[in-house]
């Protein structure tokens, strides 16, 4: 089968991808629909881009375990998460790592305990972290991780979505244990870098699901609309004081805040803002230095993390529960109350497409560190 992987240490990081503002810029302009796609027009003339950072190769076709699908793979989305594990982790020697955790495609074979699911049907999952991932034309993932996907959209539409609807979902009903549906009357959940990827459905997901307000933060025009259109109800700039912003929509306090990058440079407002008996959830790595805890107590603050991986991860007993997040939020897609967060298709799986998404994801967070807004997910469609 072909895939995308790497077996040696290589970076992109450049110190003006993570530094220079206007370079996050130029790099999200070249990786445009309109400009072609070549990796090595993002860096300067005097770098040269190491060409094991991602290779095309050729695996053997993967067997399924009991638990597991045989999926061939027909899209696939690029989150922070590959950047991260590209950068600190590298295979056993002589092994390749496949990276990629939003996939699309359809059920070639089941293993023996793989329930619910035939061949031929489109499924959509993140997997999980300690596995091969998706950038491949076969994957085995285990059943209790996937679902169908959605009729309505298309793969590359559907394949923005599993990884980040699944962290919007945990951060929102098992982490904060939100109720769905209650009255929530005077509640507010403020969400921070609402336009980015998990924003973007932790926002749909609380607007048709709950009843509480729902404010948001972007620094930019385009983010700022971007939120509200995933159902803001309020949209403040994060790169400003947040207190006197609320304040003006008549905010006193939240109780409710959904942190989602940049924890440490605003945890101590949020700890402000937040009502006693109020909780903070985050997904990020902030520096440690900068999270007081014993801040929360005063309050009786509440502090919830949510990774994703977690149940797969550890095999937890409730595994399965993201299969059927997968399926409510499929069924949510095709009843026209949920919609697709993909804003950009770089073209079919392969080295070249991927390593430009990374750089593109690179000048992202260049951008979010100089104040810029992250919209939506790179996707990538079939093979060459």
């Amino acid at each position: 089968m072909r895939a995308v992987g790497y077996r040696h240490q290589a970076s992109l990081d450049h110190p003006q991808y993570l530094l220079d503002p206007q370079r996050s810029r130029d790099i999200q302009q070249l990786t445009a629909p309109q400009n072609p796609l070549n990796p090595q027009q993002f860096l300067d003339p005097q770098d040269q881009l190491n060409p094991e950072y991602l290779v095309d190769i050729e695996l053997p076709d993967p067997s399924p375990g009991a638990d597991d699908l045989l999926v061939r793979v027909e899209a696939v989305a690029v989150n922070p998460v590959d950047v991260k594990v590209r950068r600190r982790e590298l295979p056993p020697p002589g092994g390749w790592r496949l990276l990629g955790w939003d996939a699309v495609g359809r059920v070639e074979a089941l293993g023996q305990r793989a329930g619910g699911f035939s061949v031929g049907d489109r499924v959509w999952y993140a997997g999980a972290l300690n596995r091969a991932g998706c950038n491949a034309e076969l994957q085995l993932v285990d059943w209790r991780l996937v679902a169908r996907a959605p009729q309505s959209l298309r793969p590359a539409e559907a394949a923005a979505l599993p990884l980040t609807s699944l962290t919007a979902w945990e951060l929102l009903f098992d982490r904060l244990r939100l109720s769905q549906g209650a009255d929530a009357a005077g509640q507010v959940l403020l969400v921070v870098a609402g336009a980015g990827g998990v924003g973007s459905m932790l926002l749909q997901l609380a607007r048709q699901l709950t009843n509480l307000t729902l404010v948001a933060t972007a620094s930019q025009p385009e983010g700022q609309a971007w939120a509200r259109r995933c159902g803001a109800h309020q949209v403040i700039d994060h790169q400003l004081p947040l207190r006197p912003q609320l304040a003006a929509l008549g905010i006193d306090a939240v109780q409710w805040v959904a942190s989602l990058s940049h924890t440490d440079q605003h945890f101590d407002s949020l700890v402000d803002l937040l009502a006693p008996q109020g909780a903070l959830a985050l997904i990020d790595d902030p520096n440690p230095a900068a999270i007081d805890l014993l801040s929360l107590k005063r309050k009786s603050l509440s502090l919830h993390w949510e990774l994703m991986f977690t149940r797969s991860l550890f095999q937890t007993a409730d595994m399965a529960a993201q299969g059927a997040i997968l399926q409510r939020v499929a069924e949510l897609v095709d009843d026209n109350r949920l919609f697709s967060t993909c804003r950009q298709i770089l073209g079919p799986i392969n080295a070249a497409n991927l390593t430009a998404a990374h750089l593109q994801l690179t000048g992202q967070l260049a951008g979010q560190l100089a104040g810029q807004s992250s919209i939506g997910k790179i996707v990538l469609e079939g093979w060459d």
